[in-house]
This record gives C-alpha cells, sequence and structure tokens, in this order.
C-alpha cells in the first residue's frame, strides 16, 4: 500500500454509490412501500444526501421512469410498466403460473396467489381475487420476510442447510402477529420438510385470522422457482370440501408439467 493511501482516512477511502444504484435504490423504494414519497423522506429512507436524491428523481422524471405528482410526492412512472408488460410476456414461468392460477380461482372460488423470491424476501407476482369478500393485505408487488409465509419457506427449501442457515441467520425477523417462526435451526428445518412434502400451510403468521395453503412450482433440478398457494380465512385452513391442499399441490404440478419441468404421466 503506498503512503498516500495509508494517509487516506476511512470516509475518504470509502466507495462511492453509484448514479444507478441511488436510482435502484429510489425505485425499490418506492416499490416496497406502495406509496408516493417525497424526496427528503426517500434521502432519509436511503441513507442518501438530500442534494443528490433531487438530482437522481430529477433524472428518472425526465425519463419517465418516475412520476411528479401535483402534490410535489414522487411516483413510479409510466416507462416502468412498459418494461413490466414486456417482461411478464417473455416470461414463460409467469405466463403459464397465471393460467393455472385462474384455473384454480375457478375450482375453489378463493384467492390464488403466484409467488416468488426476491433475496430474502417473498414477493407476490400474480393474484386471482375470489368469489367472496375476503380481503389480503399482501397484493401484487408485496414483499414480505420469508419466515412469514408458507411460499417463502417452499422457496428455500432447496438450497444447503448452510444457506438456509444462513439466510435465516440474517433475516427472520418477527412478524406483526408475533407467531411467525424466527428460530433459524427450526426455519432450515420446516423448509426442508415442506419441500419435501411439496406442502407448506401457515395460519395467522403474517396477517390475523388469514391462512395460506402452498406448494413449490420446481424446476427440472428440484429448485423452487415459485409458489402457487391458496390464501383464505384460517377458519378454513383445515377444510376438505374441497380438498384446498390437493387442489394446491395439483396446480403447482400442472404448471411443472406444461413447463416440461415434470414427466408426463403414461
Amino acid at each position: 500500500m503506498t503512503q498516500e493511501n495509508e494517509e487516506q482516512s476511512p470516509q475518504q477511502r470509502r466507495p462511492r454509490t453509484s448514479g444507478i444504484d441511488r436510482a435502484i435504490q429510489v425505485l425499490d423504494l418506492l416499490q416496497q412501500q406502495q406509496q408516493s414519497l417525497t424526496c427528503y423522506e426517500m434521502a432519509k429512507a436511503v441513507g442518501a444526501p438530500l442534494s443528490t436524491i433531487y438530482s437522481v428523481v430529477d433524472d428518472l422524471v425526465k425519463k419517465s421512469m418516475l412520476e411528479r405528482q401535483k402534490n410535489g410526492l414522487i411516483w413510479l412512472g409510466p416507462r416502468l410498466y412498459y418494461y413490466g408488460l414486456s417482461y411478464g410476456r417473455n416470461l414463460d414461468l409467469l405466463t403459464v403460473a397465471t393460467q393455472e392460477m385462474e384455473n384454480l380461482s375457478r375450482q375453489c372460488g378463493e384467492v390464488i396467489q403466484i409467488c416468488g423470491r426476491d433475496d430474502d424476501k417473498m414477493v407476490v407476482l400474480a393474484m386471482a381475487e375470489g368469489r367472496d369478500h375476503f380481503q389480503v393485505s399482501s397484493r401484487v408487488g408485496t414483499r414480505i420476510p420469508l419466515n412469514w409465509s408458507a411460499s417463502g419457506r417452499l422457496l428455500v427449501g432447496h438450497l444447503s442447510l448452510e444457506e438456509r442457515l444462513a439466510l435465516f441467520t440474517t433475516s427472520a425477523p418477527p412478524s406483526p402477529t408475533g407467531k411467525a417462526e424466527t428460530d433459524p435451526q427450526r426455519l432450515a428445518q420446516s423448509a426442508f420438510t415442506a419441500l419435501e412434502q411439496r406442502l407448506s400451510i401457515q395460519a395467522n403468521e403474517s396477517d390475523f385470522s388469514v391462512a395460506c395453503i402452498a406448494s413449490p412450482i420446481c424446476d427440472s433440478s428440484g429448485a423452487c422457482r415459485a409458489t402457487i398457494s391458496i390464501v383464505v380465512p384460517a377458519s378454513k385452513v383445515d377444510q376438505t370440501l374441497p380438498d384446498l391442499r390437493a387442489l394446491a399441490q395439483n396446480g403447482a404440478e400442472m404448471i411443472e408439467t406444461r413447463l416440461g419441468w415434470r414427466p408426463l404421466l403414461a
């Protein structure tokens, strides 16, 4: 190391955050919060200078990736919608899964969701409403910790024990209801068992009086790429007419078969 580098303070040696990283921080924050924000709120949330956020936001507004509302708040812009449409049209998994999601919704009349993983979060990729007025807080785009949901555990069940332990050790926060498991050892084991059984069930863990019955959508290597889940009032979690557990598992198997990840039975 040169004398010049040795004399630099830790603050001087700290790597600078690039402009594109700041832009992604802003976009991610708005998606996570699901509401428009001021530049001040964004700067505080991401730990960036206010002047930097003003500059990033102005640039993204000019490119229609953000939208400045009449009250001055910032929200996602129309260009992102067009990107999303193009991405969705070319994502075979989501296309097939969404079709089966609609079929399953017609069969049982309940809320159906397709969920995926985004690092240490589960994200709702698609959703079909049920026939009744049962409402769930996890809409499309919602991201919640993996340990709060039945789908979250399935999505990491194929990882090695060391990977599962590392993931749940750094990210297994308490849920709003206080009922979600937070112990890394138990979570790592339950994730493996759920994937092996192709069924994961949770009730009252992320929301009071809400249950989720999920089954994994696995590729040909056995990795869980997504899940299909039935979201119902907790009172219906053990319902057998129709058998919600079997419906979820059958729906996942159908998606795998259509994608060529599961061999056709003779």
